[in-house]
């Protein structure tokens, strides 16, 4: 017999049930909904510019297939605003929950649906970063990091409202995209120093996502970025959380940096743009091939150096002298080096991203 101390950790894997994505295809949400789980009624979370754009069509057709709506404006992901939606979204009655957007409005579905024990689809409007099908959730807070919530039930993606999004945003998709390569490496070495799990399957599926975009970068800088290539890697990203239960394929040092960024100087900087910038500095601790993810990241036109996106030098060392602290749970390549002022200079300095 097994005794009960020496049984494997029990492992959830939460996966989105239904996802789809097209082209022009937004009149079809309605059905969409229908095939997931016949709603009768739905409260849709939503930015005042995405309403501008999106409403009447989304209205028309959730009137084709008789689906009730709600509309509550997401204004900022700071709790107050958080607590005050799902006040109004708990009266809803509603049989689902619509998060349409950026990572905002998503993340606030998100939140809501899981708090409120409710189903939540995931409609994005732009392909910024990997949240679009995950379960984790950024919220401002005196620590900045993401949380554990729900999976999305369904993920619809119409390309073409992707393709009308500033081209900025699919750029920092690419940044988050290429960040799972020292995010599965910082996992790896938390497997041998930790005895951590880790889980292969998942590793593999975030690592293929970041390839795909490093494999294809120098198409995207002569023809452009492909939304449909970003879009897939960035819901797969996303499912590979799902599989490991954590977001640990797609959050390392990287994130670690990109989170210390949102403390010292929040709202500069797209957060796929940061842990790009992450991602160059963290690949050089790793002692690998610092220089292909610089010239990846030209190629698809994410920045990669600080004062590109507004960020002064002494923030940049600040960040990497306090980025570990804020998940010290979390064994990283940072958990490996004594990250002193003098050493974030110089590493920041030497990759050229100051």
């Amino acid at each position: 017999m097994t005794k009960n101390q020496d049984r494997m950790q029990s492992h959830t894997m939460e996966l989105p049930r239904l996802i789809e994505i097209g082209e022009k295809n937004i009149s079809d949400f309605g059905r969409f909904l229908n095939s997931l789980n016949k709603p009768k009624k739905v409260s849709l979370i939503a930015g005042i510019n995405v309403q501008k754009v999106l409403r009447k069509k989304i209205e028309k057709s959730l009137k084709s297939k008789k689906i009730q709506f709600i509309w509550h404006t997401s204004k900022d992901n700071q709790i107050k605003s958080l607590n005050q939606i799902q006040k109004d979204v708990k009266k809803d009655n509603s049989d689902l929950i619509v998060g349409i957007g950026g990572g905002r409005s998503v993340d606030t579905a998100k939140m809501i649906s899981y708090n409120l024990g409710k189903q939540f689809v995931s409609l994005p409007t732009a392909a910024s970063h990997d949240g679009m099908a995950s379960p984790f959730v950024s919220v401002k807070s005196n620590i900045p990091h993401s949380i554990m919530a729900s999976a999305p039930m369904g993920v619809f993606v119409d390309i073409d409202v992707i393709r009308k999004a500033p081209s900025r945003l699919l750029a920092s998709g690419c940044g988050d995209l290429i960040a799972n390569m020292i995010a599965v490496k910082d996992w790896q070495l938390g497997h041998k120093k930790k005895k951590e799990y880790y889980g292969r399957y998942a590793a593999d599926l975030a690592m293929m996502s970041a390839k795909i975009v490093m494999e294809n970068s120098s198409k995207f800088a002569k023809k452009g970025l492909d939304a449909r290539i970003i879009v897939e890697g960035l819901i797969s990203a996303g499912v590979a959380s799902c599989i490991a239960g954590s977001s640990r394929p797609c959050s390392g040092s990287e994130h670690l940096f990109s989170h210390a960024l949102d403390k010292i100087a929040p709202g500069i900087g797209l957060h796929g743009e940061k842990c790009g910038i992450g991602t160059i500095m963290m690949t050089k601790l790793h002692g690998q091939d610092w220089k292909k993810i610089i010239k990846t990241l030209k190629d698809v036109g994410a920045p990669t150096t600080a004062k590109q996106i507004g960020l002064k030098p002494d923030v940049i060392i600040k960040a990497l002298t306090i980025a570990q602290g804020l998940r010290p749970e979390r064994y990283t390549i940072l958990n490996e080096v004594k990250m002193t002022e003098q050493r974030a200079m110089s590493l920041a300095k030497s990759t050229k991203v100051i």
